[in-house]
């Protein structure tokens, strides 16, 4: 008989025990379900609601079971529907009818909604680690690279010379940015749920404060409808998760690009590398590619759970069910990514030469061209323009602006010398950019310093 089945009188449909039953995704809360039950238990018995013996023996029962699990001796049944009531027959049978007493002042609602703020939490916790070690590989190949020259881009097409450090710098304040949201996001989560009951709280003088400081949480909710049928946390999680999963797709699609025949800035390793099954030649960046596809993934688990929760009224309803599943994928998705991209960063080769040839063509040093004018005292529209003529004569000629002579331009403009050279060099176009954020290796080697502390801290909160 169903733990809920006293006001039925008919059996559940097989189909319906089958459709209805989500323990094979939601058995992985078993732990965050038993260290709850435990933490209730335990406050049940403090305050009287029953007898510290009875909550002993809850406490052992819930002790071993959790035991059991972890080696694999537990079987789950389809029939007793979630975690919740697996743990709970599991226990009666073990102790006794001294285990009907566990669910005493607690519904299934407010139950999982603190399983799944305990998951999450732990969750963001070893996401933080992951994040936070490719954010020390990008610092420490972007400490390697100060003065790897290399072409930075707009549109895909070169635009200014930069170095390797610099653009590397980028996608690590990336991602302490996204550090940032997953300690917000723990913030606000961290709260508990337990003692909502299934929306109106309950009768019995519970301590919620008790049970949320045994666990780790810094409050309780303060509505008990609120407590039962928030997902904000899944949501702001799933959100914030998509956020980093862009920033990785970003950072492996510029790999991609790299590490193609047209570009050969870099060379993946082979352990991160893949062949064809036709053709001999082919080293592919399928982490790369599948780190780019999972990232629709995660996003999907968003749309999802915001489309699960978009028309629900107050307060829990069934389609809440359907969380879990969106909320485990992300987790998965995300750490898998993060723990492969972080060597496969590591281990890849940079090819220098190819990068500092590449700063050279294209015109990336035009703007310290225009900007040499108006150092001279030329408004730098007029500047502008000159230059664009300039770079349209030099691209018919086929040569860039390095090659032009000197008497080329001063037939154009009397205020060119022979320092313009020396003044659209790619090493003095990147060296002389020293404002804050910029690319010169002085100034990145102050951000990377910087980043290390903000990643310190960020780590510790």
């Amino acid at each position: 008989m169903k733990l809920w089945g006293g006001r039925f009188e008919k059996t559940t449909d097989a189909l319906v025990e089958d459709f209805h039953s989500s323990i094979r995704f939601d058995q992985r809360l078993y732990k965050q379900d038993i260290l709850g039950s435990i933490a209730h238990a335990k406050m049940l018995g403090s305050v009287g609601v029953i007898t510290e013996d009875e909550a002993t023996q809850l406490i052992e029962g819930l002790q071993g079971i959790l035991a059991e699990i972890q080696a694999g001796s537990v079987e789950f049944e389809i029939g007793a529907e979630d975690i919740h009531m697996n743990v709970e027959k599991l226990l009666t049978e073990k102790i006794g009818p001294t285990g009907k007493k566990l669910h005493t002042g607690r519904s299934r609602n407010d139950q999982v909604a603190l399983d799944l703020r305990l998951y999450l939490r732990e969750e963001i916790d070893q996401t933080k680690t992951y994040v936070g070690n490719l954010v020390q590989t990008l610092l420490n190949i972007a400490q390697e690279h100060l003065e790897t020259w290399m072409p930075g881009y707009t549109h895909l097409q070169k635009a200014q010379p930069i170095t390797l450090a610099h653009h590397l710098m980028a996608y690590s304040q990336m991602f302490l940015r996204d550090l940032g949201r997953l300690n917000d996001t723990r913030k606000r989560l961290n709260v508990s749920p337990l003692g909502s009951g299934a929306m109106a709280g309950t009768t019995f003088p519970l301590d919620r404060e008790k049970v949320a400081g045994d666990l780790g949480f810094d409050g309780v909710t303060l509505n008990s409808l609120d407590g039962v049928s928030d997902r904000d946390f899944a949501l702001e999680f799933l959100a914030g998760a998509s956020i980093l999963m862009m920033h990785l797709s970003r950072l492996c699609e510029e790999l991609v690009l790299w590490s193609s025949g047209e570009f050969q800035f870099i060379s993946m390793d082979d352990g991160y590398s893949t062949g064809s099954s036709i053709m001999p030649q082919k080293k592919n960046p399928d982490v790369a590619e599948l780190v780019r596809g999972k990232t629709g993934r995660v996003y999907g688990d968003l749309v999802a759970l915001l489309t699960v929760m978009k028309g629900l009224p107050l307060a829990y309803n069934k389609d809440m069910q359907e969380d879990k599943e969106q909320v485990f994928d992300a987790v998965d998705t995300l750490q898998k990514c993060l723990i492969v991209v972080e060597p496969m960063l590591r281990t890849m080769q940079v090819h220098k030469d190819a990068m500092a040839w590449g700063a050279k063509g294209g015109f990336t040093n035009a703007t310290d061209l225009a900007d040499y004018l108006a150092k001279k005292g030329v408004p730098f529209r007029e500047a502008h323009e000159l230059v664009g003529r300039i770079v349209l004569h030099c691209t018919k000629k086929g040569i860039g602006l390095e090659e032009l002579a000197l008497s080329d331009y001063q037939a154009l403009s009397p205020v060119f010398d022979q320092d313009l050279f020396a003044a659209i060099g790619i090493e003095h176009c990147v060296r002389a950019r020293k404002l804050i954020g910029g690319p010169s290796p002085e100034t990145v080697a102050q951000g990377i310093q910087i980043s290390h502390e903000t990643l310190k801290q960020l780590l510790a909160e």
